[in-house]
């Protein structure tokens, strides 16, 4: 499902900031429904908890609209690539804010990931894909960083692992207030799109944002690193493949060795854990977390 995000987005053909709106806005009555249901079953969350999950949608509007940016400069198969570097990215804001020492994997992939995203960037030989990559790669990489921010604050608001729809609601909320207001002063946003962008909206926001969505945060804290990491590998890789086949996308043969180089930089970055992490497959509830609740998770949720 979230290797199809860039491509509805890209036949949805409208501007960021829009796509950013209304895909977190088609996604609130199924979320708030089911977030509501959590809070009858469960009780209320922690204050600290929904502080998080609020920052983590800043982020998130800066996400999307950068990511939906970089989709119009340098395709949707590149721009999810560069995205996906967030794996890196985690890892060092890790490494220098919460002082986790990273080790040599970590260490060797930044070198590996940048290379491949210089060769996406068109600077080395001719023919590249897009309409601008260069521009492209600066709003891919500022999308990873915005991405990296969002990751680590919704797994600070996702402790509980028994209602993922809560923390889900809260960030998909305040995107699409933040993503509306950037978008009205950057005179982006467009309050009625023509269908059938709407109806690409819509299939993005149930397929995404909720339903996608609450499966990772389903899944991912009751699976291995290693298996994870290998299976979400498949979101860059498939979007380029789809965007080639839908779209008709065209990455030069260079850009080409850069999203393989890309894909095993962050191979290298996220498999570093191993099967070390991640709590027993039936544990649940808020006690129910990791020994390192910030060491979980940096490089399991690919791009959006």
């Amino acid at each position: 499902m979230i290797a199809f995000s860039a491509i509805f987005v890209r036949l949805a053909d409208v501007a960021p900031s829009t796509a950013a709106v209304y895909r977190c806005a088609y996604a609130l009555p199924v979320l708030a429904a089911l977030a509501a249901r959590e809070q009858r079953r469960y009780g209320p969350r922690a204050p600290a908890d929904r502080r998080a999950a609020l920052a983590a949608g800043v982020f998130f509007a800066i996400d999307l609209t950068f990511w939906h940016h970089a989709i119009a400069e340098v395709g949707a198969g590149l721009a999810t690539v560069l995205a996906n570097t967030q794996v890196v990215i985690v890892g060092i804001v890790a490494w220098m804010v919460l002082g986790e020492r990273p080790d040599r994997r970590l260490l060797t992939a930044v070198p590996v990931v940048l290379l491949g995203v210089v060769l996406i960037s068109g600077a080395v030989g001719g023919g590249a894909y897009g309409r601008n990559p260069g521009l492209g790669v600066i709003y891919g990489l500022v999308t990873a960083c915005a991405y990296a921010g969002f990751l680590l604050l919704l797994r600070r608001g996702n402790r509980d692992l028994r209602r993922p729809a809560g923390p889900l609601f809260e960030a998909s909320l305040v995107a699409a207030v933040v993503s509306g207001l950037a978008g009205a002063a950057a005179g982006d946003l467009w309050m009625s799109p023509s269908w059938p962008a709407h109806g690409w909206l819509l299939v993005l926001a149930l397929t995404n944002q909720v339903v996608a969505w609450l499966l990772i945060s389903v899944s991912l804290p009751r699976l291995p690193a290693l298996v994870t990491s290998v299976l979400l590998l498949l979101q860059p890789v498939a979007s380029v493949v789809l965007g080639v086949v839908l779209l008709g996308e065209d990455p030069s043969p260079v850009q080409g060795i850069g999203v393989v180089v890309v894909a095993g930089g962050i191979l290298l970055a996220s498999l570093r854990q191993g099967n070390r992490d991640g709590p027993p497959p039936g544990a649940e509830g808020r006690d129910a977390r990791p020994a390192r609740p910030w060491a979980r998770r940096r490089s399991y949720i690919s791009a959006s």
